[in-house]
């Protein structure tokens, strides 16, 4: 459900202006040798159709604004002031990844997705070989919009397919057909070389034989990444209000099982709790964000994490497109900016880092935290002591069971408030 606007005629609702860099520079607990690496994230907040699972900050345009419906510049302008105000707190350092998140980015116009991407290369310093992802939904789908997403700087593709057949994507509420998505699947194959398929399972209604043929279809196109994520029924969403009747566990379990497997004859790696790649073709924005590296969060609600030599902080922007745009223009996007607490980054870290097939370096642990090892040495032990990882010196690694059941892996290392 959308945050409502603010009152016509009333003064926009601004939020904080970031802090000097020296606030951030200043003493701390923390001792950090060296930055992470440093991701960018762009929230574009407007959809067709708000998905009744969906807990993301997104809100349905109402046909009023800009020619599709939603201010397009206007907003723009608002990233660019937004991305300008936080400079500071990244200055030097460079971008490794870009991703497009939402809503539904491909609203957007591919000339606006142009004229965003070049203005993040006038302003931050970024590799050359950068990734930048957008997210885009079949139901958004035109003759050649894709390729010219790729004409205007976006490297990667991810598609909210969810499911090829027209009962589930009813079922779940997606706006596209069956055939819209295959459409855009062979469009995206034809423009990108790296793309990926967002597929959900354990949906209303679904069989096992319902996800083979889903599966089956979405590795007919031979496509170098997949998302696959269990239906969850998240907290303040259509379905939390109205639970739709689901699979059992067991048979989510038995559908996971089938994932893996079929995947793994495709030649693609579980090499996350949801992720499957063909060798070549993981996705390194969302890694960075695994293995507890750097992102700056511009947009409306947009989240980010900044390292600095003595602490950790985390920054939220603004939900409410509208109130944003006001705020971000007035240089004050800033909902909320804190220090990460000293006893909670372990936790923190294990959210992140446990989700990875291959695990986490104990080395990296004690760089990105600038803890020491004995933060942890209770838990590891206990996690050990279940059978949840295999560890030896330099490594830490979930074990099947352990990625089994993640989050009593994970809830190993919560701080006792």
């Amino acid at each position: 459900m959308s945050i409502p606007l603010h009152p016509v005629g009333s003064e926009p609702q601004l939020g904080q202006a970031p802090k000097d860099v020296q606030h951030y520079m200043r003493a701390g607990l923390l001792g950090l040798p060296a930055l992470p690496p440093l991701s960018l994230y762009i929230h574009l907040p407007w959809c067709l159709k708000k998905c009744p699972y969906c807990d993301f900050n997104s809100h349905e345009f109402q046909g009023q604004g800009g020619a599709r419906g939603f201010p397009e510049q206007r907003y723009l302008d608002a990233l660019m002031a937004d991305l300008e105000a936080s400079l500071p707190l990244i200055w030097g350092r460079t971008v490794h990844s870009v991703f497009i998140g939402g809503g539904t980015p491909s609203l957007f116009s591919p000339e606006a997705i142009d004229q965003l991407i070049g203005g993040l290369r006038a302003r931050l310093r970024m590799e050359p070989d950068c990734e930048i992802t957008l997210e885009a939904n079949p139901g958004t789908f035109e003759k050649d919009r894709f390729r010219a997403f790729r004409q205007a700087g976006v490297s990667r593709l991810s598609i909210g397919v969810q499911s090829f057949d027209d009962r589930f994507l009813t079922a779940i509420g997606r706006v596209h057909s069956g055939d819209q998505a295959r459409a855009a699947v062979e469009e995206a194959a034809s423009a990108f070389e790296t793309f990926n398929l967002d597929i959900m399972y354990a949906l209303p209604g679904q069989t096992e034989q319902d996800l083979v043929r889903d599966l089956e279809t979405a590795l007919s196109f031979a496509p170098p990444h997949i998302s696959i994520y269990h239906l969850t029924i998240e907290p303040n969403t259509y379905f939390a209000k109205y639970p739709p009747l689901v699979p059992e566990d067991d048979q989510a379990y038995d559908m996971l099982d089938r994932i893996t497997a079929m995947t793994g004859a495709a030649g693609m790696q579980r090499y996350e709790i949801s992720a499957y790649a063909k060798e070549g073709h993981q996705c390194f924005h969302n890694t960075n964000y695994w293995q507890f590296g750097d992102y700056l969060g511009i947009g409306a609600g947009a989240h980010g994490k900044l390292s600095f030599a003595h602490r950790i902080v985390r920054q939220a922007k603004i939900r409410d497109p509208q109130r944003y745009m006001d705020a971000a223009l007035a240089g004050h996007a800033l909902a909320s900016d804190e220090d990460v607490r000293r006893k909670d980054l372990p936790f923190e870290y294990m959210l992140n880092a446990l989700r990875l097939r291959g695990g986490f370096a104990i080395q990296d642990y004690l760089d990105r935290t600038g803890l020491p090892i004995s933060s942890i040495r209770t838990a590891l032990e206990e996690a050990e002591r279940k059978g949840l990882i295999q560890r030896d010196m330099a490594r830490v690694q979930p074990t099947e069971r352990g990625f089994d059941f993640l989050s009593d892996l994970q809830e190993l290392f919560l701080a006792d408030n």
